[in-house]
Parts: C-alpha cells; sequence; structure tokens
C-alpha cells in the first residue's frame, strides 16, 4: 500500500467507529482536506485491493483486511508516541507529526520488536489504545468531563482533542494523565465548569471539558 492509501484507512477507519459504520464521501474529503472527486479515486482503488466497501449514496465501510490495515497503521503510530515520550523525552504535544511520518514504516519485525522493549504498552501518551498485531485492543472505562456533575471527581484517562495547542494548554495548567479532577461547579449558562486539581482551581470552557475524558472515582 501506498502511504496515501493508509491515510484514507485510517481515516476512514477513525470517520467510520472503527471501519464498520459508512462514512460518507464528504466526510472523507473533509478529513482528508481534498476534494471529493479525489475521495471517490482512492476509494474506487481501495475496494480494488478489497479493503474497503464502496456503494454509490451510501458511503464507505473498511472490509476485514481493511480494518486490519488500518489498525496496523494506528499501531504503529502509537508505539512510536510511546518511543518517543518514554525513550527520547518528547513531550505528548510534540509526537504527533513526528509518529505521522514514522507510522508508514513497513518493517513487521521492527513494529514487534519495539512493542517488546516498550514492555506491550497497552496506551499511548494521549490515553488511546494501541492494537496487537490483530488488530485487538483495550479500551479504557472513560466519560467525557462535560458530563459529570458537581462534587464528583475522576482521574485523567485521555484525551479527546490531541492537537498541539489543546495538548500545551493541559500542560501549562498542570493537568495531564494521572491527575486527579474534581468538579466543583457547572454554569448553566454555558455548562462552563469550575475544577480543582493539585491543590488549584481553574474555570474551563465547555470545549474543554468536552475534550478531557477521566475514569470516576
Amino acid at each position: 500500500m501506498t502511504l496515501s492509501e493508509e491515510n484514507y484507512l485510517k481515516a476512514i477507519y477513525h470517520l467510520g467507529k472503527q471501519g464498520s459504520e459508512a462514512v460518507s464521501t464528504n466526510a472523507i474529503a473533509e478529513q482528508m482536506e481534498t476534494k471529493a472527486s479525489s475521495v471517490t479515486d482512492m476509494i474506487k482503488k481501495l475496494a480494488e485491493k478489497d479493503l474497503a466497501n464502496y456503494v454509490k449514496y451510501q458511503g464507505t465501510s473498511l472490509t476485514k483486511s481493511g480494518k486490519l490495515a488500518a489498525t496496523s497503521v494506528i499501531r504503529k503510530h502509537r508505539l512510536w508516541e510511546v518511543f518517543l515520550v518514554e525513550k527520547l523525552g518528547f513531550t505528548w504535544d510534540e509526537v504527533h507529526d513526528v509518529a505521522e511520518q514514522l507510522e508508514h514504516i513497513k518493517s513487521e519485525k521492527l513494529i514487534n520488536q519495539l512493542d517488546q522493549f516498550l514492555g506491550f504498552p497497552k496506551h499511548d501518551p494521549h490515553g488511546d489504545p494501541i492494537p496487537d498485531k490483530d488488530g485487538n485492543m483495550v479500551a479504557k472505562e472513560k466519560t467525557i468531563l462535560a458530563k459529570v456533575n458537581p462534587n464528583s471527581q475522576g482521574v485523567c484517562v485521555g484525551v479527546n482533542d490531541s492537537s498541539s495547542d489543546f495538548l500545551k494548554y493541559l500542560s501549562k495548567n498542570d493537568i495531564e494523565l494521572g491527575t486527579t479532577i474534581k468538579v466543583l461547579a457547572k454554569e448553566s449558562f454555558d455548562d462552563s465548569m469550575t475544577i480543582e486539581f493539585n491543590d488549584k482551581t481553574l474555570q474551563i470552557s465547555k470545549l474543554i471539558s468536552n475534550n478531557i475524558y477521566i475514569k470516576l472515582i
């Protein structure tokens, strides 16, 4: 497969809830920042390789082979993120773009050895599950912070937005995986929250609380 084909498979996988639901051509085009006509051409190529199911006007889903190919790319991406953070000292907001390049390395032996070297991690630095070589992954029990009621608390286990800007915001405010967060108050007007963590309080917008996952305790 080409680098472009791998990127399309990964996009369809994420948009279609692990590739099982059909995704519209326009949604894929928006995700890939390209024209719908270009998406249609690529989907036809993927269908010819038995990697995607395409029905005109009904969208695109992944075949069993397509899902395995997509999870293989995702596995490599997330393993490289773990390596960059744990072994090379990158911060969690620096690793995504580098891992985007490394995820296209073809050597299965290298990736299997990397997995073993890292101790077979189950989650990446952003809390996302890492698929095994068969495409299986262990999901964490988690809740979007925005849905949590006042006086409840939980441990930060992931983020919904892994953009550099958002991760830098969290780091600047000392929020990371493992941080215990308590909801002190929630405004009915705009759903903004006052939260407590690390012996300090912070007011956050609904946009921010919608992008933090916690495990209730």
